[in-house]
């Protein structure tokens, strides 16, 4: 009894270590809560997140493992916030040194119109300033920079600005309704967890209860995200 109490003590704690060396090397577990992400991610989705994509950093050390690719336009990403620390999820569209505007909600990527099939506009006609977008007053370029005092940004036109060197800018896919870079700035790297690969669970939040067989979005499980 004695050493199969002993063995069931030696498996769980190998299960323990396999499960935080796979939590903060490999995968991380992300939930959506919001939906700043929709269409793309819907509440209730339920994130594989892969950290050695882009390099797991061992925690308390700065020290960091390369990883197999590096960020890039297009990438759906989890990092922390600088503006409140929790971890939030968007799509990295602006690369260090890219010119970005947008004119008419449409995004513009050095100078080009950029098409993204994935971006849902779902209160068009209210376009609105906010007062946190002035920070962009600092990278504007061209004219817009030498009238930078009567620069007021919304949320469907504003820049050109500059993407600065070890920075990336990031939007929600709900266009309308995200608060991203264009309200509170640049990411760091450092501030990147990962690359959000798939979608291992889904259910419709709105259902009462814990969810159930009738609630679970059968179709969305396993979908890659692109």
């Amino acid at each position: 009894m004695r050493r199969t109490l002993v063995e069931w003590a030696k498996s769980i704690a190998v299960a323990f270590v396999l499960l935080v060396i796979i939590k903060t090397f490999i995968f991380q577990m992300f939930t959506i809560t919001s939906g700043s992400m929709e269409g793309t991610l819907l509440v209730g989705d339920f994130l594989a997140v892969s950290k050695s994509a882009y390099g797991a950093t061992v925690p308390g050390t700065g020290v960091q493992f390369p990883g197999y690719s590096e960020p890039d336009r297009g990438d759906v990403i989890v990092f922390r916030g600088h503006h409140e620390p929790i971890d939030l999820v968007k799509r990295l569209v602006g690369m260090p040194g890219d010119t970005l505007e947008m004119r008419r909600g449409v995004l513009h990527v050095n100078g080009d119109a950029q098409e993204e099939p994935y971006v849902r506009h779902t209160v068009p006609d209210s376009d609105t300033s906010h007062a946190w977008m002035r920070w962009q007053r600092d990278y504007l370029i061209g004219q817009a920079a030498e009238n930078a005092s009567s620069y007021f940004p919304t949320r469907d036109n504003w820049g050109p600005i500059v993407v600065p060197q070890n920075r990336y800018f990031v939007m929600g896919d709900n266009r309308d309704e995200s608060l991203d870079s264009r309200y509170w700035g640049f990411v760091p790297p450092e501030s990147i967890k990962g690359k959000a690969v798939f979608l291992y669970f889904s259910y419709d939040r709105s259902s009462a209860g814990f969810p159930v067989l009738g609630s679970i979005r059968w179709d969305r499980l396993g979908t890659l995200l692109r």
